[in-house]
């Protein structure tokens, strides 16, 4: 198999070595639609031509933004790169004032859209867009050109010449897409990775691929707008796995039944919904079958790999694995043979009883600007150890700072930030990207992540949120005095603040009676502060909003250790000082 110079070589090459029938499944009005590995050269070909003749040139930016991974989505980045161009992948859960700023900073001349709800959301702020010349729909939509019409005006012209010229002078060093993420301002980082970074990656994920059946499958259902995801899915078509997109997250167990997937993606938090309802089903057996569904889960939660538990336990473990482990594997279409897990980190104890159940669960780390992976755990002996985040992949070097922050060199780091050379700059140390993340390496060269060297987090959905932006705009509300927004490796975020009590005690004097912690809990202070909340919630994406909130029951203060000389809050002595309201949060009883 021919390696790719540039990404859009992965479709040739998967037609050339294996011409796939069934290369991209897309589910649409509750039907399967497939296209093959040829019918994606023609179609990116023919979209090719058409941004042509729409006027794109080389290094124009052009958007795209789905509900959800689908054919197009794949097509169109091929097509938006073959002529030299920069694709821009946005979430749709992304906010209008956020989606602004991002075209505005990247001057996007084009954007696809996938249905009708993202072009309205697109046209009432494209007027603020000088840049912006045209919307493309997915979707068919009369009030804009749709994805189909281009293809056909595509396949009607005759700049097949133009377009190949353009194909030959485009080097695997050059600029591939410009991912925006949340950075340490109010404002999102746009980071530019290279054909070359992602395709390094490629290459060194080629070794840790477990060996899989004939006409291998995965499902697709994480976002393809999110690095993960999108390097998973060139990585899948260039060694000849079909890639069967889920209709939606709420179709997405009958989905895996339907396409028996042999890999497929995740981010922790699917984990955790995958494990909560195995648990749930497993209090609803009778007794006989519940206590051995409780003995092979004790198995399961003392796994380590390569044996090292001994001779009985491997004994145990494979009875296990045929008596209730393979009903597990079963529920999730029995082919399951590998699941990458990346995003966020994943509790050892899900590690652990996911590879016990045989699904080998391949957990690793990395970031939007290494393209994404550093480091990952995988099938294989002496590759994978509970409780790290695997040994760090082919060509990348990692090494700890005085700081015992993570550094990373290799090829798959990115190109800098978007228009940001200072931050750029800022961002490397004698030639090593500073990941802000705290870890170490043990004596075999695993990598464990031991902290945050940085105050952005990801939840467990794998979304990075940048608490201080949120807080900004939080504490500029009259009855919010501090606020400190938690959430990390948690299903979402939240809040713990702390509210101004003369003023909602002057407002409701009747409150001035209350017990300080009756006052917390009333509803007319809960009422103003959650209106305050909403407020802002406005303005953030999806993943950003804030769910749930607990106020403290006293002021915070330099004295009592809640504030710095410079009255800035010291975020982890609030968060240990309210655990007890982090639990409430996260942890209810019930």
């Amino acid at each position: 198999m021919n390696e790719p110079k540039r990404l859009f070589d992965i479709p040739q090459i998967q037609k050339d070595s294996y011409n796939l029938s069934l290369a991209l499944v897309s589910k649409y009005n509750g039907n399967w639609q497939a296209i093959s590995s040829e019918q994606i050269v023609k179609d990116a070909n023919a979209l090719s031509k058409a941004l042509l003749e729409f006027g794109i040139k080389p290094n124009d930016k052009v958007a795209i933004i789905t509900d959800r991974s689908r054919n197009e989505w794949n097509v169109t980045d091929y097509a938006i790169l073959q002529v030299g161009a920069i694709t821009i992948p946005i979430y749709d859960s992304t906010s209008a004032y956020d989606i602004q700023y991002i075209f505005n900073h990247a001057e996007v001349k084009m954007c696809f859209v996938s249905n009708s709800n993202l072009y309205q959301k697109i046209k009432t702020i494209q007027s603020k867009i000088p840049s912006l010349k045209q919307i493309i729909s997915f979707d068919e939509n009369n009030e804009v050109d749709c994805y189909k019409d281009a293809v056909l005006l595509g396949k009607a012209l005759n700049n097949d010449k133009e377009l190949e010229l353009i194909k030959n002078a485009i080097e695997g060093s050059d600029l591939a897409t410009i991912i925006y993420t949340s950075g340490t301002t109010d404002k999102p980082k746009g980071v530019m990775l290279s054909h070359q970074n992602i395709i390094s990656n490629l290459k060194a994920l080629k070794s840790v691929i477990p060996i899989l059946p004939k006409n291998p499958k995965s499902l697709s259902f994480l976002p393809v707008s999110h690095i993960f995801e999108r390097m998973m899915l060139y990585l899948y078509q260039l060694h000849g796995i079909s890639i069967y997109f889920a209709e939606s997250t709420t179709t997405l167990g009958n989905d895996i039944k339907t396409v028996k997937p042999h890999v497929m993606t995740a981010v922790p938090r699917v984990i955790e919904k995958i494990h909560e309802s195995i648990l749930a089903k497993g209090k609803e057996l009778g007794t006989i079958k519940r206590k051995l569904f409780n003995w092979a889960l004790e198995i399961g939660y003392q796994y380590e790999s390569d044996g090292v538990n001994g001779k009985k336990y491997e004994k145990n473990l494979s009875r296990a694995r045929k008596l209730v482990f393979s009903k597990w594997k079963d529920a999730l279409g029995g082919n399951i043979q590998a699941i990458f897990c990346g995003s966020s980190k994943l509790s050892p104890d899900l590690a652990r009883i996911f590879n016990a159940a045989g699904f080998n669960l391949m957990d690793g780390y990395g970031l939007t600007e290494t393209s994404p992976v550093i480091s990952v755990n995988a099938p294989y002996p002496l590759r994978n150890k509970i409780g790290t985040i695997g040994k760090p992949i082919d060509n990348v070097e990692v090494k700890i700072g005085e700081d015992n922050q993570i550094l990373v060199k290799g090829p798959n780091v990115m190109m800098g930030y978007y228009r940001d050379p200072e931050k750029s700059k800022k961002t490397f140390i004698n030639g090593y990207f500073q990941t802000g993340d705290l870890g170490k390496l043990d004596e075999d060269g695993f990598l464990y992540i031991t902290g945050r060297k940085k105050e952005s987090f990801k939840t467990s959905g794998g979304k990075y949120i940048n608490p201080e932006k949120i807080e900004i705009e939080l504490k500029k509300s009259k009855y919010i005095e501090h606020a400190v927004v938690i959430g990390e490796n948690e299903k979402f975020p939240a809040l713990i603040l702390q509210p101004n009590f003369a003023l909602l005690k002057e407002e409701i004097p009747e409150l001035s009676s209350l017990d300080i912690y009756d006052f917390v809990i009333d509803k007319r202070v809960k009422t103003i502060l959650q209106k305050e909340i909403d407020l802002v919630n406005e303005n953030l994406g999806q993943w950003e909003k804030i769910k749930k909130f607990e106020a403290t029951p006293e002021e915070w203060t330099i004295e009592s250790g809640h504030l710095t000389p410079t009255l800035k809050v010291k975020r982890d002595i609030i968060k240990s000082k309210y655990y007890t309201l982090y639990n409430k949060i996260y942890r209810p009883q019930v």
